[in-house]
């Protein structure tokens, strides 16, 4: 991995993933616009350290050199185009661990400027969106003429610094479904459904995933609703959250929680890392016939799942000579259904082969009912 570039290396995330490339006898350069921390971060993994920020007019020939670059400097709303725009000029392949629906659909509309270039855009090698795609793509398999999708994810471990700034970004701003091919904005926990994770039912509100952009590349399937499980007191309060966002738009309550994280919020601990866990459900139905199927996919903690996903995806990038194709990819795209089962600690169960089903769609309510 000496062609790779590792952009906001120093962060949680970032500095996870650069400790797994280089135990894994890589010497990616790490960088980023911090020139202190870019400094500390290589003389500590022994490796090449660069410092610029993406205003920068030598971007392009900072970026010239690699064959690849993985961004992990968030939020990707305002990282992710100039990296792409300067990747697409110096014909260098893109990744990301974003999970922002927006960078997303961003970069699918960049699909044939990558091709026309030779350029792979991968984003989302990360927990997300690595398992709900690959599950995605799995279930689309199992049933390809189902037109409909849900997903469900339920995680904990805790946040990073750079993870709650994303949400922060996007308080009040609603949420988001795929229907019938458009993406679609709704308010705030639109949908409330039950979600059985493993362990029976479970409340789950609809949240704006980047699956909603991903998984209808993945699957043909074009009408997509990601849920998170959350207790079910919560949906009044996600509500609330949502009735507020011309407050939390602004720029001084904005600044307070971002002040908030940077003092009291750097990742989950090397505990959480090694016995945190997830859970990713998924549903896809043929709506014509109620024909369906599902399945659950188990994960370690997202944040150590990211660490190897990312490295791993990474690795093929560089090292499949062509195999990996150009233009916008997602993770299931680009690599498969069974890529998630390959990284450690994942399981896969199919919970219902497609069947006849007399509730097409299953149970859903909205969050007034």
């Amino acid at each position: 991995m000496d062609s790779l570039l590792v952009y906001g290396s120093y962060g949680y995330t970032g500095r996870l993933i650069a400790r797994e490339a280089v135990a894994r006898g890589g010497s990616p350069v790490v960088a980023g616009r911090d020139g202190r921390a870019v400094t500390e971060q290589a003389d500590r993994l022994g490796v090449e350290g660069r410092t610029f920020d993406l205003e920068s007019d030598a971007l392009r020939a900072q970026l010239a050199s690699f064959d690849a670059v993985l961004n992990c400097a968030g939020p990707f709303v305002e990282t992710a185009g100039p990296l792409v725009a300067a990747c697409l000029e110096t014909e260098t392949d893109y990744l990301d661990i974003t999970g922002e629906f927006s960078v997303f659909e961003c970069l699918r509309q960049r699909d044939a400027a990558a091709r026309d270039a030779g350029v792979t855009l991968l984003p989302g090698v990360g927990f997300d969106v690595v398992p709900s795609d690959c599950l995605a793509a799995f279930l689309a398999e199992q049933l390809p003429e189902a037109d409909q999708l849900r997903l469900g994810i339920r995680g904990g471990g805790g946040l990073s610094r750079g993870t709650a700034k994303t949400l922060v970004e996007h308080l009040g701003s609603g949420g988001v479904v795929r229907r019938n091919g458009r993406l679609i904005q709704v308010p705030t926990a639109f949908r409330t459904r039950e979600i059985d994770f493993g362990d029976g039912p479970e409340h789950a509100v609809t949240i704006p995933w980047g699956d909603v952009v991903t998984a209808a590349h993945s699957t043909g399937i074009e009408s997509v609703e990601v849920y998170a499980a959350a207790p079910s007191w919560a949906t009044k309060g996600l509500s609330a959250v949502g009735s507020l966002g011309w407050l939390l738009e602004r720029r001084p309550a904005e600044r307070l929680l971002e002040r908030l994280i940077d003092a009291r919020v750097d990742g989950p601990d090397e505990r959480a890392l090694a016995t945190g866990s997830a859970v990713v459900w998924g549903e896809v139905t043929d709506r014509a016939t109620g024909r369906r199927a599902r399945a659950r996919l188990h994960t370690p903690n997202p944040y150590a799942l990211t660490a190897e996903s990312a490295v791993t995806a990474a690795e093929r990038v560089l090292e499949r000579g062509g195999q990996v194709p150009d233009g916008f990819q997602t993770p299931a795209s680009a690599f498969g259904s069974e890529f998630a089962l390959e990284l450690a600690g994942t399981e896969r169960e199919l919970v219902d082969a497609p069947e006849a089903s007399g509730e097409p769609g299953g149970s859903v309510v909205t969050s007034d009912d």
